[in-house]
């Protein structure tokens, strides 16, 4: 596994892998992550979910909005200067900042989130985010008085056991690429949603121990 010295290198490393995967790739891709976030869903019974609209590079779940937007209550980043608030689907949507789609603004306020599906540009050794740098993730899940299971999703795996996050970067419970589901150290998780699922897809699921002294 390769050395970073950065989250700058780290980044670029990560978007030359993702850049390669072809429209087909994706759709394939995709259509696995979908599965497995559905898997969860369905196992763990959860009402509120923060999801997102899908960049070029990034897992494109839309068909899950359209399969859950009845029955649970779903969530976009709705931005807002630095950060993001979030605000129920619902339809039309209108492209505003990078080119991102967002429901319109709304005074909806949730009492709990349950699960957050964050989408990643890689992740390091102590299991945390890294994005494009703009940190509107990091500022959201710092303002919220609680911690929902955060569930990093991308198209290709680029993981690192080289420390080059930050204390305030988003920390993860589950990573899900197209091929596995790796679980932040079973040690320091603290919660049951990933193992208990992981029981049943043996297969496909490891453990990412953050808490252990790696070689970089």
């Amino acid at each position: 596994m390769a050395v970073f010295n950065n989250k700058s290198e780290f980044r670029n490393f990560c978007l030359k892998k993702l850049n390669l995967i072809t429209s087909y790739e994706r759709r394939v891709f995709s259509k696995k992550i979908n599965q497995i976030i559905e898997d969860i869903i369905i196992s763990t019974n959860v009402k509120n979910i923060l999801f997102y609209m899908p960049m070029i590079h990034e897992p494109d779940i839309r068909v899950l909005f359209k399969k859950y937007r009845k029955n649970k209550n779903l969530f976009l980043p709705f931005m807002e200067g630095k950060s993001f608030k979030m605000v129920k689907y619902r339809l039309p949507l209108k492209t505003k900042k990078f080119n991102i789609k967002e429901p319109a603004n709304s005074f909806y306020k949730l009492s709990k989130l349950d699960i957050a599906i964050v989408p990643v540009i890689g992740v390091d050794r102590d299991f945390r985010r890294v994005g494009f740098g703009k940190g509107m993730y990091d500022r959201f899940f710092a303002n919220l008085s609680y911690r929902p299971l955060i569930i990093f999703v991308e198209l290709k795996r680029c993981l690192t056991y080289s420390k080059i996050t930050d204390s305030y970067d988003v920390l993860g419970d589950l990573y899900i690429t197209p091929k596995e589901i790796i679980i932040r150290g079973e040690s320091d998780v603290g919660r049951d949603i990933g193992r208990k699922f992981c029981r049943y897809n043996k297969w496909r699921c490891r453990i990412f121990n953050s808490k252990k002294s790696r070689k970089k």
